[in-house]
């Protein structure tokens, strides 16, 4: 649908392979704090409520379509990449109906929503034919320069490879992002000419003939550069994400969340934590996870995609994977929750426990050294040591069912498929292959024998054969 007349269309350049990466994968697929880099990018754009967004893909194509998916209504392909300007002028056919024409790099993952709401607005404020962002920054290396004129005017954009030496001093460079009139600003991308030391088409350019022209060209100059500086190495990923992460741990403090050292916490944007939760050195939580209140979080933690609710404890050195933690459950420490599975309230889950497709029923205890896959575990059950559910055959998966209140001794094996009744015990060291009904014990022990002088014998038996040997 073609945008209305009075809405915002967005352009994304995402072309690039971005060499400077050494990597066999495209920049803007590399990801800071989560995602890929351009996601957070099209994130952004998408909150302004534009009427349409399109993205320029050229390296591998195919799997940036894939990572950016709904986020970007169209994508045109820039066979060739040429320069900024080359991949304006390939999406031109999409651009002919388009009023205000918003420009961002795929590149600049910590670009804020705000950040691009003052733009869209001083430039419409101003009647601007174009508005483009600047900051300052104290080494300019690689970017281009800012040359303003009498009263500030902005005059130009100078690449560094064709700046002097005068141009190459100016500390104000440019961010790459513009928001234009697209009816000023068309017309001059295709007259663009290649006549740069890198043989490109640059949007830059026109910048300049829009001010020879006489056309209202502004700046946005923001404060932060660590916004708006394109990721071009693997030192900038690290510095984009570092930005993310302080982001997220401000806000998260600001709410009530305890951080005992932001610098060695990472915690994703999207994450949703509850006040007075304290988060250890160390932690990392990943994904749209949400902890309700009171919740503590050690040492070593990885939280992937977890949903927790109030004073769950995560001890030291867990694993836990797109999961469910009732009201004061309790994990690890070195425990393992895999995917699918739900620890009701008050579950605890112990050292060296392993979990994956599971549900406990409220206050059951599985504290040490067992493995619980495939399982439906009625409440106030306890699991002893060494507990292991035999859930693969070898071709297939099979559901292990406790109910209310069962009892399993230290070093059992649940061959699934198994029911176990309601209050039923299983004996220490037993297999159980069939059913056991409510209230029942299970034991398969062999029959135990003693050998009495057993030792004594053997010790007399090795002695002697030693002695020969000598």
């Amino acid at each position: 649908m073609a945008p209305s007349r009075d809405s915002l269309t967005v352009l994304v350049l995402a072309a690039g392979l971005g060499k400077r990466m050494r990597s066999a994968r495209i920049k803007i697929l590399h990801e800071v704090a989560g995602r890929p880099m351009a996601v957070h990018v099209l994130e952004a754009a998408r909150a302004l409520r534009p009427g349409r967004i399109v993205t320029v893909v050229g390296h591998q194509s195919d799997a940036v379509r894939r990572a950016l998916g709904s986020l970007s209504d169209e994508f045109v392909l820039q066979e060739r990449q040429r320069g900024t300007g080359h991949a304006v002028l390939a999406a031109a056919s999409l651009l002919r109906r388009a009023t205000t024409l918003l420009i961002l790099s795929g590149d600049v993952p910590a670009l804020r929503l705000a950040t691009l709401k003052a733009l869209v607005a001083s430039h419409r404020r101003r009647r601007a034919d174009l508005t483009l962002v600047t900051t300052v920054v104290p080494d300019p290396t690689g970017y281009g320069r800012i040359v303003r004129g009498e009263a500030g005017r902005v005059l130009r954009i100078v690449e560094e490879g064709d700046a002097s030496r005068d141009e190459r001093r100016i500390h104000e460079i440019n961010a790459g992002i513009y928001c234009a009139r697209a009816s000023a600003l068309l017309p001059e991308i295709k007259r663009l000419k290649p006549t740069n030391s890198q043989g490109e088409y640059y949007l830059t350019d026109a910048v300049q003939r829009l001010v020879a022209r006489g056309r209202k060209v502004h700046a946005v100059q923001v404060r932060d550069a660590e916004e708006v500086l394109g990721v071009n190495t693997r030192a900038e990923l690290a510095r984009a994400a570092q930005t993310l992460y302080a982001r997220a741990a401000a806000r998260l403090q600001a709410s009530g969340v305890t951080f005992l050292d932001a610098s060695r916490t990472w915690v994703d944007p999207r994450a949703r934590i509850g006040r007075d939760s304290v988060l250890y050195p160390g932690v990392i939580v990943e994904g749209a996870s949400a902890l309700g209140t009171g919740c503590v979080v050690r040492p070593g933690c990885r939280l992937i995609s977890v949903v927790a609710g109030r004073d769950v404890e995560f001890r030291d050195h867990c694993l836990v994977q797109e999961s469910r933690l009732g009201d004061g459950a309790s994990v690890g420490p070195f425990a393992h929750l895999r995917s699918g599975s739900v620890l009701e309230a008050d579950v605890r889950v112990g050292n060296f426990v392993e979990v994956k497709k599971s549900r406990l029923g409220r206050g059951t205890k599985a504290s040490h050294l067992s493995y619980l896959g495939d399982a439906e575990i009625g409440e106030g059950s306890n699991i002893g040591a060494g507990t292991i559910t035999c859930n693969y055959d070898g071709e297939k998966k099979h559901p292990t069912r406790l109910g209310r209140g069962v009892f399993i001794g230290s070093d059992t094996q649940l061959v699934a498929p198994v029911s176990l009744g309601d209050g039923a015990y299983v004996a220490a060291g037993t297999t159980v292959t069939r059913d056991v009904p409510a209230g029942a014990l299970a034991i398969s022990r062999c029959e135990q024998k003693n050998l009495d002088g057993w030792v004594g014998r053997r010790h007399k038996r090795k002695g002697r054969v030693e002695s020969q040997g000598a």
